[in-house]
């Protein structure tokens, strides 16, 4: 069967299906190798830590060739809609694109998304020509409510932000994708390769990753890590796992094995 390489978003074709955070990296020089390690080809950052007076003189996006990469700005620190729209308008009038992550929350604790805020926002930003992909909530029916109010993609979280717990419901994501028309990245949680590869082979058209790269011993070696993973995890998905079963099954037959018995 003939596998396809590339897969779209906001209308821009992609190859990789694995999308890299930008923050919490040592230094530069060692996220520039994690980058190119992954091989990601949208890079993700929060709009509050960026000198949008300056984004050719940031300490972060001068390190980066914008004309590699699609960017995929973040209003993290956003607690309301109002807020998240604010920040969105800031980084498209600096020049950053028309990507935005809607991030809303309010409780430092969990750093779980607001789900009516994140809502409003998608719809305001959506009318405004945006591409949107709000993180969100591994909730199947806010997802999508997101998805009928115009986002690009729904990127649910496997567990809450920097965490690395993995991905605490798979039932859930199977049901988002399952459902959804928009293609479903996994945003948060995610601790190291064995989780992106579950989320995958759960169906989901990507996954985004910082904290479990970033904060890695080695963020080069667990970049490239995690390219392996995300298309071992894509080809399992599409190769159909054999069914679970309660009972034990013979790799080989009863009628195989006498078969092979002397004298028959």
């Amino acid at each position: 069967m003939k596998r396809m390489k590339t897969w779209s978003i906001g209308g821009r074709t992609l190859k990789s299906r694995l999308f890299l955070g930008t923050g919490r990296f040592p230094n530069p020089q060692v996220m520039q190798e994690a980058i190119a390690a992954s091989e990601a080809e949208v890079l993700t950052f929060a709009v509050r830590r960026v000198r949008l007076d300056a984004v050719e003189d940031d300490s972060v996006l001068q390190h980066i060739d914008a004309e590699r990469f699609i960017f995929l700005p973040n209003t993290s620190g956003a607690g309301t809609a109002d807020e998240a729209v604010r920040i969105a308008r800031l980084a498209r009038a600096a020049g950053i694109g028309n990507w935005v992550k809607v991030e809303i929350s309010v409780a430092d604790a969990t750093l779980l998304p607001d789900p009516l805020e994140t809502l409003r926002a998608t719809e305001r930003l959506v009318k405004e020509g945006f591409v949107v992909l709000p993180y969100t909530s591994d909730d199947p029916v806010l997802c999508k409510r997101l998805e009928e109010a115009g986002a690009a993609a729904v990127m649910p979280g496997g567990a809450p932000i920097g965490t690395g717990l993995g991905i605490l419901n798979p039932y859930n994501i199977e049901r988002i994708v399952e459902q959804a028309k928009v293609p479903v990245i996994v945003d948060a949680g995610i601790g190291t390769a064995s989780d992106a590869a579950l989320a995958m082979e759960l169906g989901a058209s990507a996954v985004l990753i910082n904290t479990a790269v970033a904060k890695a011993k080695d963020p080069v070696a667990m970049a490239r890590a995690f390219k392996l993973a995300v298309e071992a995890g894509r080809e399992a998905c599409l190769a159909g796992r054999v069914p679970k079963k309660k009972t034990a099954t013979a790799s080989s037959g009863y009628e195989t094995l006498l078969s092979r018995l002397p004298g028959r």
